[in-house]
């Protein structure tokens, strides 16, 4: 390839590359976080309409998993607003976008089988948008790096293997 048609510099292609997948898995993560709140909403509007006697199961069994639902979100949020913050200040950012994608991808898989075990019968039906957020998450967890992936780039970052 003549000079003047390189991107970047020679033979420094694949780390190009490389460092542009960061800013996408921050975009991916912070897809993942908007599907898990709407998951959380979802089942938040569905616990509301049901009386404090619930009888399809134990009202506070499904509290705690709603609160550990909002828990683990927020954390996800705040690892992509971490990343988020370390991209936009031009620093290095690949261990800190590529646990945002793991941790809010993973999120987002858990809080939408919550809601549909939490919506029941309705959660699978097509009544609510639970069963099509369930899919939706799902796809966090493969584009960009799957989960396997996000958990090497973090191995090799905290070993200090990673190329940055």
């Amino acid at each position: 390839v003549p000079a003047a048609n390189l991107l970047g510099e020679e033979n420094k292609g694949f780390r190009i590359a490389m460092a542009g997948l960061d800013g996408g898995r921050i975009g991916i993560a912070s897809q993942a976080v908007g599907i898990a709140e709407a998951a959380l909403q979802e089942s938040l509007a569905l616990f509301a309409a049901r009386p404090e006697s619930d009888p399809f199961g134990d009202r506070e069994m499904a509290d705690f998993r709603l609160a550990e639902m909002a828990t683990k979100i927020d954390a996800a949020r705040l690892l992509v607003e971490r990343a988020a913050a370390a991209k936009d200040a031009g620093k290095p950012h690949t261990r800190e976008a590529a646990m945002a994608k793991l941790f809010a991808s993973q999120t987002a898989n858990e809080a939408t089988r919550e809601a549909v075990a939490l919506a029941g019968r309705a959660g699978i039906s097509g009544r609510n948008g639970v069963e099509r957020l369930l899919r939706d998450a799902r796809i966090t967890e493969l584009y960009e790096g799957t989960t396997e992936i996000q958990k090497l780039v973090i191995s090799r970052q905290i070993l200090g293997e990673g190329a940055a």
